[in-house]
């Protein structure tokens, strides 16, 4: 970010500018929009603020702040963990390198599981979310179904110093209680649920090299690999489940490249109506199935 003095950035164009160059020099995707996240995360504006007092300079105090986040940013570090928060479903979620940061892709399971549940009758609608991380997917569904009752769990306690906090923040801590446990376990004897929605680990061990360092340095590894298969963890989740969901439940599970390896899981242990659900990329993402009535 080094220029000569009579071109040294001044105003926020200016060095909103400077640095989406530096950024795609240095390799990193969406230079721009990291560089007009970490300007707004510097002077405390919203993104479209930004757009609206192009011409405003930044402090000197603000100037330090900013090449800092800047620098970490160029060490790949994510702009989600740089802030301290990512955006999920219109909703604001705190994360740090204790979880992994939400993906846009993983809305498709909230949405698939939001659709499932208006289907389905009831005062109280019993939901499972198995490996909440920020506790995004389980926030999400508990808005936008107030009949909703969560039952979030993990395996990580630090994850679950965080995800409480964010299901406080959007109002529906109560109805979202918290487990810590490995899988289907702290659901045994909560059931029958109405639906159980997973992000699990599914990265196959030889993918984990061809990651963006974004990813591969940073999120924890154990929310990530998956075995030789990526099959560790969902493998038995599918088993489990099958018992833990009410008639006519729907069991969601997100999933990577190995989509027919999981397709092949629900249709062995007698899922009914099973099918692989694609993102907006076109890519397999979701593999949803229902226990027979």
């Amino acid at each position: 970010m080094s220029a000569n003095v009579k071109d040294a950035p001044r105003t926020l164009l200016d060095y909103l500018q400077v640095t989406a160059t530096f950024l795609a020099a240095k390799g990193i995707d969406g230079a721009r929009l990291d560089a007009e996240l970490l300007l707004a995360e510097t002077v405390g504006m919203t993104r479209t603020q930004l757009y609206t007092n192009f011409e405003q300079p930044l402090a000197e105090p603000e100037v330090a702040r900013f090449r800092e986040l800047v620098r970490r940013r160029a060490a790949r570090e994510p702009v989600a963990y740089i802030t301290g928060r990512r955006e999920f479903w219109s909703l604001d979620f705190t994360v740090d390198r204790r979880v992994l940061v939400p993906r846009p892709e993983t809305e498709l399971v909230v949405e698939l599981a939001v659709d499932a549940l208006r289907k389905r009758d009831g005062a109280e609608l019993r939901v499972a979310d198995i490996g909440t991380g920020s506790g995004a997917i389980a926030v999400a569904i508990a808005k936008e179904i107030p009949a909703a009752r969560v039952m979030a769990t993990d395996r990580s306690e630090a994850v679950l110093e965080i995800a409480p906090g964010n299901a406080e923040r959007h109002g529906v801590a109560d109805r979202i209680e918290f487990r810590l446990g490995d899988g289907c376990a702290p659901l045994l004897g909560a059931g029958p649920f109405d639906l159980i929605a997973s992000n699990p680990p599914y990265i196959r061990s030889a993918e984990m090299k061809t990651l963006q360092p974004e990813v591969r340095d940073w999120e924890p590894k154990w929310a990530l690999e998956s075995g030789a298969d990526g099959m560790d963890v969902t493998e038995p989740l599918v088993e489990q489940a099958f018992e833990l969901l009410a008639p006519g439940g729907s069991l969601l599970v997100e999933v990577g490249t190995q989509s027919a390896l999981v397709r092949e899981c629900f249709v062995k242990r007698g899922y009914a109506s099973v099918t692989v659900k694609r993102d907006l990329a076109g890519l397999d993402r979701v593999v949803v199935g229902r226990r027979p009535d």
